[in-house]
């Protein structure tokens, strides 16, 4: 623009400058018979039209590209600009667009600042600070080095931006002198307050918050106390002694009266500069550590296997005591089946020989009933032939007779008792009881008896 403004300038200039010397005027010339000839000379028609004005006005165009610069200027988006005015007046433009500068000195500045552990053969073109790796030592004195990438934001407000730019000047100058050195400050008083083993075995998160939170918020007031552990020699010794004295420390956060943490401030956040991300990238532990770790793994392994083992012979052992408790149920089961067997032929044969004792007394009974029904058969045939033999009697009385006779049968043996308890009985031919057979046996033998007499 500045370029273009002064070649406007110097055009405007020549036509101003020229302009009186390429008008129309007479100019005289001496002929072949000596006198004087008057001709006209005529510049060329482009040139002549460039008045006294216009040539002014070109000028005023060619000042006013060269100024526009000096007034104007554009500001680019991810970038925040300090402005110094002529008459000393500071101020800060945080967006982009078309600004007014009003001859103003102009700083540019990032937004956003990068600050890396870079490896070799990195590409550092986009880095604005670059760090070597940080050697840390945890507490329990496993050393190591770490890689960490990190992005800041410049303040958002006016004020803290102004300051932090009068006070640093460039941004080379902040990310070398503020943002890397606390940084590493951080990084390396993170890995007190934790141990090697504690981070490979799952507090790697709580590694990256901790740094994130300190460079936000200031480092943390920390209490380390130390512990003196001593180990003396096995108890199957006779002559014990010391066989080392182990160091081991204990880092607390201090607290304020309202629960929260005692925050030590640095040049990061008292800057009002932002923390935008924080990546813990790597973090190379010592080799000895390596070893140690390798040989616990080792370890780790035969102990993971010997259990395996222990737990395959529990399983084997509770898988035969299983077997011996179903062999033993499955016996208990069959003697019991046995038992029960036997149970039931006794209870039988007991139910048996009841049954054979109130049949021998049903027959008992039945002989008596016999002997009776015989005797009383006899007296009647007795009396009856008595009677008949005393007295000779027309077939009317004797047929009188023989009624009497029955009917005195009949009440004898109505006067017979009965047993009151009778086991009734069916036999395969459908049969009645013994006692009914007899009974109705007994009775057929007496009216055949008493039909015969009749005859």
């Amino acid at each position: 623009m500045t370029f273009i403004g002064i070649i406007i300038i110097l055009l405007g200039l020549i036509t101003l400058i020229v302009r009186p010397f390429l008008s129309e005027e007479d100019k005289y010339s001496e002929g072949k018979d000596g006198q004087m000839i008057k001709t006209k000379s005529k510049a060329s028609p482009w040139l002549l039209m460039f008045s006294r004005r216009i040539s002014l006005a070109i000028v005023a165009v060619g000042a006013f590209m060269i100024m526009v610069p000096y007034l104007f200027f554009w500001a680019e988006p991810g970038y925040q600009y300090f402005v110094v005015y002529p008459n000393g007046k500071k101020d800060a433009v945080m967006t982009e667009g078309i600004k007014f500068r009003g001859f103003a000195k102009i700083t540019p500045w990032q937004k956003f600042i990068d600050v890396k552990v870079v490896s070799d053969g990195e590409d550092t073109d986009e880095i604005e600070g670059e760090m070597d790796p940080i050697p840390i030592r945890f507490i329990d004195q496993v050393t190591a080095t770490t890689k960490l990438s990190t992005r800041f934001q410049l303040p958002a407000d006016k004020e803290s931006f102004i300051e932090l730019a009068i006070e640093f000047r460039s941004l080379q100058n902040l990310a070398q002198n503020t943002l890397i050195p606390t940084v590493r400050e951080v990084v390396s008083n993170t890995g007190y307050m934790f141990a090697a083993q504690d981070y490979i075995s799952g507090s790697a998160s709580d590694f990256r918050v901790a740094i994130e939170e300190q460079l936000k918020d200031g480092a943390y007031s920390v209490e380390k106390t130390e512990y003196r552990d001593t180990v003396v020699t096995a108890i199957e010794q006779e002559n014990r002694e010391i066989k080392e004295v182990q160091t081991r420390y204990e880092v607390k956060k201090r607290e304020d009266g309202n629960g929260k943490f005692i925050r030590i401030p640095h040049d990061i956040n008292e800057n009002n500069i932002i923390v935008a991300q924080v990546i813990v990238d790597d973090v190379i532990l010592e080799q000895v550590f390596k070893q140690r770790l390798e040989a616990q793994r080792d370890e780790s392994a035969k102990r993971q296997l010997e259990q395996q083992k222990i737990k395959t012979a529990k399983d084997a052992q509770a898988r035969i005591i299983a077997e011996g408790e179903r062999d033993k149920a499955a016996e208990r089961v069959t003697q019991e089946k046995e038992q029960v067997k036997a149970l039931i032929s006794i209870e039988t044969k007991l139910k048996q020989e009841e049954t054979n004792k109130k049949l021998a007394a049903i027959a008992l009974e039945t002989e008596r009933l016999k002997a009776t029904a015989q005797k009383v058969k006899a007296d009647a045939e007795s009396y009856q032939n008595a009677k008949l033999v005393s007295a000779g009697l027309t077939p009317q009385q004797r047929a009188e007779l023989e009624k009497e006779i029955a009917i005195g049968v009949a009440k004898e043996i109505a006067k017979i008792k009965f047993p009151t308890t009778m086991i009734m009985g069916g036999g395969d031919d459908g049969g009645g009881t013994p006692l009914e057979a007899l009974i109705g046996a007994a009775m057929t033998k007496q009216l055949t008896s008493t039909t015969k007499g009749g005859n």
